[in-house]
């Protein structure tokens, strides 16, 4: 059987889109009044699932690159401190899905975020309870998949399963030698068929049919 759940966080656990939006454009607007509003939640669920350098590249295009190289701190800083606060939006049943999920598995968070993201996470809603360990490229430098197997090797898993909602997601969790459960409520969309849970809610009885022997 599994012997670990590992999840991606946004449009896996939650959606923090607008809050992400709203810190980010009152940093651009501080700026420049004329970037004020740039950033909408349309564009940015586009990007969901990248790093948060390609994100801001893509996003902001008019800035040129040392402009937006001394923002990038700036931005993260302002996210980690608004969602601390104000959280996002939890997909339904995740607070009693993760109790359920927890008496049975160690839980893990890997996610493409800024360094303190996660922990804003655990401070908006309280749910770091369910959870053994995270990683993030922004304590690493590493990419998903280097960052799935190193939550993977440090807490001895022999058979986990990683559930995420982005095409990235899945690409990563193959990388790592790690199977896949697509969390199909949330942003993305997966290239070829994979098994995949349409609410929070289902993924107990998803990994009761796919564990392993």
């Amino acid at each position: 059987m599994f012997d670990g759940m590992l999840f991606d966080l946004d449009g896996t656990l939650w959606d923090s889109v607008d809050s992400i939006c709203l810190s980010w454009n009152r940093v651009l607007g501080a700026h420049d009044p004329a970037l004020a509003g740039t950033l909408t939640r349309e564009k940015l669920i586009g990007c969901m699932g990248m790093l948060l350098p390609d994100i801001f590249r893509k996003l902001l295009p008019q800035l040129p690159p040392e402009t937006l190289a001394a923002m990038e701190e700036e931005l993260m800083e302002a996210e980690n401190s608004w969602v601390a606060v104000h959280g996002g939006i939890l997909y339904p049943g995740v607070e009693k899905t993760l109790g359920e999920l927890s008496a049975d598995y160690p839980l893990f968070i890997v996610s493409n975020c800024q360094a303190g993201y996660i922990e804003a996470f655990f401070q908006a809603h309280g749910l770091g309870q369910y959870f053994t360990d995270f990683e993030n490229p922004g304590r690493t430098g590493k990419p998903k998949a280097e960052n799935i197997a190193l939550v993977v090797a440090r807490n001895g898993l022999k058979h986990p399963l990683y559930i995420g909602d982005t095409q990235g997601d899945c690409n990563a969790a193959t990388a790592a030698g790690v199977p896949f459960l697509h969390a199909a409520y949330g942003f993305g969309v997966i290239d070829h068929a994979v098994p995949a849970v349409h609410a929070f809610a289902e993924i107990p009885a998803a990994v009761r049919r796919l564990s392993p022997p």
